[in-house]
C-alpha cells in the first residue's frame, strides 16, 4: 500500500509538472547545488513576481519533458540539460532578461575547503585589522607572508593562494574567512531557456549588455552616413538631405552669382566691394561721390577676394528648406 502511494505522488508530480511545461511560455533550468537554504530563500524572494522556482527529482523532470514534448514541439531539447541538482523556472520574462535576473541574484561567498576555485584567489598586500599574536602564524602556515610592523599584522606582499581551477585547501579557506575574503559566488546558475519552439544555452545567454549596445550605436551611426552619402529619403534622413541640398544650392547660386531673395544681399555686397576695388585703379576718373566713398572704405588693391559660402541659416523645417529650393530654381 505504501509503495502504491509513493507511486502515485510521484505520478501526481509528473502530470503537474507535465502542465506546467505546457502553460509556462518561458521555462529554464538552473542549477541550485551548492546554495544554502537562507540564500535560497532569499532568491526565491527576489524572483516574486518575477519567476517561480521548482526543485524536483531529475528522474521525474525527465519523464515530464518526455510527456510534454508530445504537444510542445522542441521542449525535449530542455534534457540534455537536466544534470546536477536542477530547479525549473517558469516564467513570462524573454530568455535574456531571465538569465540577467537570475545573474543578479548571486552573491560572495566564503569557502569552507575543497570547493573549485572559478578565478584566482590572491592576497593583497596592505595592513590586516589583526593585531599582534598567533594569527601571523596561521597566515604563513596558509602560505600569506604576514609578519608584524609598527605593531600592526601586514601582508608584505600580493600572493596567488590557488590558481582557477584548482581546490581550495580548508586551511586556505579558514584564512581566507578571517580575512574577509570570499571567494566563492553562490546563486542560480542558469543552464538553458526554452522558448517558442527554440532552446538558448547560456552561452548564448551571456551577453555583454555594454558591447551590444556600443555596437548598435556604431552600426546606427555607419547606416546614417551611408544614407547621407547616396541621399537615401528616410523619416531620420529626410530633413537632413533637404538643409544639405538647400545649403549647396546657395552656394552654387552664390558662385555663379544667381539673384535670389536669399542670396542678394551678399551678391550686393559683392559687387560693390568689386566696383570700388575698380574704381581705385582709376581715381582720375571718379566722380565725387565716388571719391568719398573710395576714400571711406578700404579697398583691396588685389583681385576681389574670393567670397566666404553664405552662412548657415537656422533651420525652420522641411517646408522651408523646400521653399528655398524653390525660389532658387524656381
Amino acid at each position: 500500500m505504501a509503495e502504491t502511494t509513493v507511486q502515485t505522488r510521484k505520478a501526481q508530480t509528473v502530470d503537474e509538472l507535465k502542465a506546467r511545461l505546457l502553460e509556462s511560455r518561458v521555462v529554464g533550468l538552473a542549477k541550485v547545488s551548492g546554495i544554502p537554504a537562507p540564500q535560497m530563500q532569499s532568491i526565491r524572494s527576489e524572483l516574486r513576481g518575477k519567476a517561480e522556482l521548482q526543485v524536483v527529482k531529475n528522474r521525474l523532470l525527465r519523464r515530464a519533458i518526455d510527456a510534454a514534448s508530445e504537444e510542445r514541439k522542441g521542449i525535449e531539447g530542455l534534457q540534455e540539460l537536466v544534470e546536477g541538482q536542477i530547479a525549473v523556472v517558469f516564467t513570462d520574462s524573454n530568455p535574456f532578461r531571465l538569465y540577467r535576473e537570475l545573474e543578479g541574484t548571486k552573491t560572495k561567498a566564503p569557502a569552507r575547503g575543497g570547493e573549485v576555485a572559478t578565478e584566482d584567489i590572491v592576497v593583497k598586500e596592505g595592513d590586516t585589522r589583526f593585531k599582534p599574536g598567533p594569527v601571523v602564524g596561521d597566515l604563513q602556515k596558509a602560505g600569506i607572508p604576514a609578519a608584524i610592523e609598527r605593531g600592526k599584522v601586514i601582508i608584505k606582499k600580493d600572493k596567488l593562494l590557488v590558481e582557477t581551477g584548482q581546490r581550495i585547501p580548508a586551511k586556505v579557506a579558514q584564512v581566507l574567512t578571517r580575512l574577509e575574503i570570499f571567494p566563492l559566488t553562490v546563486g542560480l546558475d542558469l543552464r538553458g531557456v526554452f522558448e517558442d519552439g527554440s532552446l538558448f544555452t547560456r552561452d548564448v545567454l551571456a551577453v555583454d549588455e555594454e558591447a551590444l549596445w556600443q555596437d548598435m550605436i556604431a552600426a546606427a551611426r555607419s547606416a546614417m552616413n551611408l544614407a547621407m552619402k547616396v541621399a537615401f529619403p528616410t523619416k531620420a534622413t529626410l530633413f537632413l538631405l533637404l538643409a544639405q541640398a538647400r545649403q549647396r544650392a546657395l552656394s552654387l547660386g552664390l558662385s555663379t552669382g544667381y539673384p535670389v531673395r536669399e542670396l542678394l544681399p551678399l551678391l550686393l555686397s559683392r559687387a560693390q566691394s568689386q566696383m570700388l576695388a575698380l574704381a581705385s585703379r582709376v581715381p582720375e576718373a571718379l566722380d565725387d561721390e565716388l571719391k568719398e566713398h573710395t576714400a571711406s572704405s578700404p579697398v583691396e588693391d588685389e583681385a576681389p577676394r574670393k567670397e566666404k559660402p553664405p552662412p548657415k541659416q537656422e533651420e525652420k523645417g522641411e517646408e522651408d528648406a523646400a521653399a528655398g529650393l524653390g525660389s532658387l530654381f524656381g
